[in-house]
């Protein structure tokens, strides 16, 4: 059968040794029907890229709107195939993913029935094995493997080039959304022209409208770039363009400013070499109308007319734009061309400027939140997400940071690389003014970002305001300010208002109220970072705090395989210790405190603090005993169940109660700190289904960020990558210690379904989550918490306020005021990957905070 298999590496000095997917081709050359099963004889192979693109339109049902090739190789091949739509799930949930390794168990070679020499595998079952292949650890550089083609179509470039495997489809989008460029076909810059113009006869801009509509032969245009805009991706399943891509550019010459369009292929040609400054000498465009549902940049500081009747169109065929960019050296003064100017705004500033107010901000970075998606709502064509995170950027104008939500920009490089301490420049950003609380900024489609390493030749770099900043920089102190940085963890902004009010879903920010099945929906369709906020209403049966949790990088919170991860793993906490000398109140007061502001407590505080809980333990106590009890009466007749339900859901609470039973075996003395409804014993043998999720994960928490650890947290805190590439092994990063969370368990109203969701009080102002937060003091029942979002008094690790905070069995003793309470719960719901689900809760809100309207 080595006829009939070909490679494409000219360098091997002998041929390949035999390999699981050369026996896999084999067979499929060999075979009648195309397919084979090769499960008995699978070999695990690494994935090494997964690369997305358009489906095509077909007849019958479509499953999805794209379509997934992945590369593969089992160390001595590369192979690239074709994913069939019915395994999209598993890309859908990141359980797919570049640098894993599956076992192909079925697969099956497809011939293009449209273009001769065509034809690749597609893989129709796999199994997801190990998150980490460790055949990559062998593997320097994959490039230098050879790719195994079927013999007589060594010639098709779409299994060996940066094409997709379908031939309607020429080129790959961004795994995670359509903005971002993708793929080699992309020009990333080159020199610009010094070819000398002859600009004696050109055309200004304000004398475009008078020739439109006209038979005339277009002057050339000379002008420079002011704006520029995302990319836009406007491609359709029955749409016949290569290359649907289009890109809006602000330009200007002496008479005033006009918008121009970059069309199709000339975007992956010029996109990435056109930077605002930028000076173009253009022939052979087109003009049209202005297309007028687009937003626009705001130009009001610039006090040039604007020309917004027509648009400016370079197209890659009739006409064919002719585009010349002209090197900076190479323009002249006489060109009168305007300069490029700048709204920076401070943050002292930002509490006066209304709402949609356009500027452009300077800051430092202290906090970088974890990448996350949302689904667009657009109702026609294929789906599509936003890629975002939230960012806090100080500039020294105020004790309160910038917040930033900042989507992607097309700079994929960018955004992907902004950490703590950067320098962090936003233009054309939007003002969002929030009731009872700071404003925010949110990108436009005009927004541009840069961070340290791409300031350079900008032409913000001689603003004043910018100047100012960079000076005060000057009289930091790193160690100082790092004490202050964050990275990823759970984060959402602006906080629910004071009071829910019930109202039409588009017509408002509020979350919308969903029913107990609607929520099991969600939770089952979530995509890979997706983050979206819900409210439920019924009531809080259980709470249960669950403490001293050590996150690693790739321990329980990673999970193992993707189809086997278990919920329970996310409870793992260090046992207490039989021979230390430790109390159970030295163990839990670790609550007050989060992972990036752990500070010691003296003893004389230690001491008081055990006092205090006494009068507060005897309320706590029976209703652990109590549980306990009607636990031991239910159990010898649940043991069959129990065995059932942990064989089919291994995150289930029986599971989780027998976790607590065995600690209390270990250690008497420990007490189970939790709470629950007197009736929630007999409706939970009731409820026809309860969903379970693991509440904290280690995307769950913020970690402080150490320019040691950059790399590692800037991965953990992006999206998956579309390639795997060899790095250099970093340093081991140490676990993540949270002190703990408290599980709440809901009822749904009509008492059918319930659901488990984490709760993560802010401890500490120094937390990102507690910049802007409402502070006004509250008596910390754990009504009163789960309503305002944070322990009172709330101060920094710095101060002692933060060691007068109640211990959670305080907060717990509390908890009777929950019992048959009807309240109304906002969920942040975010997929971290595989079957990790966080479910957070954001705030409650009781019957006198609901308003009907």
């Amino acid at each position: 059968m080595m006829e009939d298999l070909s490679f494409c590496a000219s360098s091997l000095a002998e041929p390949p040794r035999a390999s699981f997917l050369q026996r896999t081709m084999e067979q499929l050359c060999s075979t009648r029907c195309l397919k084979t099963n090769p499960e008995a004889a699978a070999a695990p192979v690494a994935v090494i890229a997964l690369q997305r693109y358009l489906s095509e339109q077909s007849e019958g049902q479509q499953l999805d709107s794209y379509s997934y090739d992945v590369t593969v190789t089992d160390g001595v091949w590369r192979l690239k195939c074709f994913v069939h739509p019915s395994l999209n799930h598993l890309v859908h949930t990141n359980m797919l993913r570049a640098g894993g390794e599956i076992d192909i168990t079925q697969c099956s070679f497809v011939y293009s029935e449209r273009r001769l020499g065509h034809g690749y595998i597609c893989i129709e079952k796999l199994r997801c094995a190990a998150q980490s292949s460790a055949l990559l650890s062998h593997v320097k550089d994959v490039a230098l493997l050879p790719m195994l083609v079927k013999r007589g179509m060594e010639m098709s470039t779409a299994l060996q080039s940066d094409v997709p495997l379908q031939v309607s489809r020429r080129h790959y989008l961004s795994l995670w959304n359509n903005e971002d460029p993708e793929g080699d076909g992309w020009t990333c810059g080159s020199a610009p022209s010094d070819t000398v113009l002859d600009v004696s006869e050109i055309c200004l801009l304000c004398s475009l409208e008078s020739c439109f509509k006209k038979t005339w032969n277009p002057l050339p245009l000379l002008v420079k770039i002011i704006h520029k805009s995302r990319l836009r991706y406007y491609g359709k399943f029955a749409l016949k363009i290569d290359y649907p891509y289009l890109a809006y550019f602000e330009v200007a010459d002496q008479s005033g400013t006009m918008s121009l369009v970059l069309w199709n292929e000339l975007c992956l040609e010029f996109y990435q070499r056109l930077t605002v400054g930028t000076v173009l000498y253009i022939q052979n465009y087109s003009l049209k109308q202005s297309y007028t549902k687009r937003s626009h940049p705001q130009m009001d500081h610039h006090r040039m007319k604007t020309f917004d009747s027509l648009e400016i169109c370079l197209n890659p065929h009739n006409p064919t734009s002719v585009i010349t960019v002209v090197s900076p050296k190479s323009v002249l003064p006489e060109w009168a061309l305007p300069e490029v100017s700048y709204q920076f705004t401070t943050r002292s500033e930002l509490g006066n400027m209304p709402s949609n107010f356009v500027c452009d901000v300077i800051g430092l970075v202290t906090f970088v939140g974890r990448v996350e998606r949302v689904k667009s709502k657009a109702t026609t064509g294929p789906e599509k997400y936003w890629t975002y995170r939230w960012i806090h950027a100080v500039d020294g104008t105020s004790d309160l940071p910038f917040i930033l939500e900042v989507f992607s920009s097309s700079q994929p490089e960018v955004f992907s690389r902004i950490c703590p301490m950067n320098y962090l420049v936003c233009t054309q950003m939007r003002v969002c003014q929030v009731e009872g609380s700071s404003p925010y900024l949110t990108s436009s489609c005009e927004t541009e970002t840069f961070i340290t390493g791409y300031h350079k030749g900008q032409p913000y770099v001689g603003d004043a305001r910018v100047k100012s900043f960079i000076q005060w920089t000057k009289t930091l102190k790193d160690s100082v300010v790092l004490q202050k940085t964050a990275v990823g963890g759970h984060y959402c902004y602006p906080r629910p208002p004071q009071q829910f009010t019930q109202s039409v879903p588009e017509a408002s920010s509020q979350p919308p109220l969903v029913a107990a099945a609607d929520l099991k929906k969600e939770l089952e369709t979530l995509q890979y970072r997706e983050h979206k906020t819900v409210a439920i209403q019924g009531q809080i049966t259980a709470v249960r705090y669950i403490k001293n949790l050590q996150i690693t990088e790739s321990g329980g919170t990673e999970g193992k395989e993707a189809e086997d991860v278990s919920t329970a793993a996310c409870e793992r906490a260090p046992l207490p210790d039989a021979h230390s000398q430790s109390s159970t109140a030295e163990e839990t007061r670790a609550a007050g405190l989060t992972s990036t502001s752990a500070e010691k407590i003296t003893t004389s505080e230690r001491k008081r603090r055990i006092q205090r809980r006494k009068a507060t333990r005897s309320s706590l106590n029976h209703v652990s005993v109590l549980a306990k009890r009607r636990h031991r009466d239910t159990e010898e007749g649940q043991e069959q169940e129990e065995e059932e339900e942990e064989e089919s859901d291994p995150g289930s609470e029986e599971t989780s109660d027998v976790e607590f039973r065995q600690q209390q075996n270990q250690n008497p003395d420990t007490e189970v700190i939790a709470w629950e409804s007197c009736g929630w014993p007999q409706q939970r043998l009731e409820v026809s289904e309860h969903l379970l999720r693991c509440g904290l994960y280690r995307d769950s928490v913020s970690r402080r960020f150490t320019f040691h650890e950059r790399d590692v947290l800037l991965q953990h805190s992006n999206l998956q990558a579309t390639r795997w590439t060899a790095k250099r092994e970093a340093e081991v990063v140490a676990p993540a210690v949270h002190p703990g969370y408290y599980r709440v368990t809901i009822l749904g109203i009509n008492k059918q379904i319930a659901v488990d969701a984490a709760y993560l009080p802010v401890v500490s102002s120094d937390e990102p989550r507690a910049v802007s937060l409402p502070q006004d003091p509250h008596g910390n029942t754990m009504l009163s918490c789960l309503s305002s979002g944070f322990l009172c008094p709330l101060g920094d690790t710095a101060s002692s306020s933060v060691s007068a905070l109640p211990e959670p069995d305080e907060v717990l003793a509390t908890a009777a005021e929950l019992e048959d309470t009807h309240v109304v719960c906002i969920l942040d719901l975010c997929h971290l990957g595989g079957d990790k689900v966080e479910v957070v809760i954001n705030k409650v809100y009781q019957v006198a905070e609901i308003s009907l309207n």
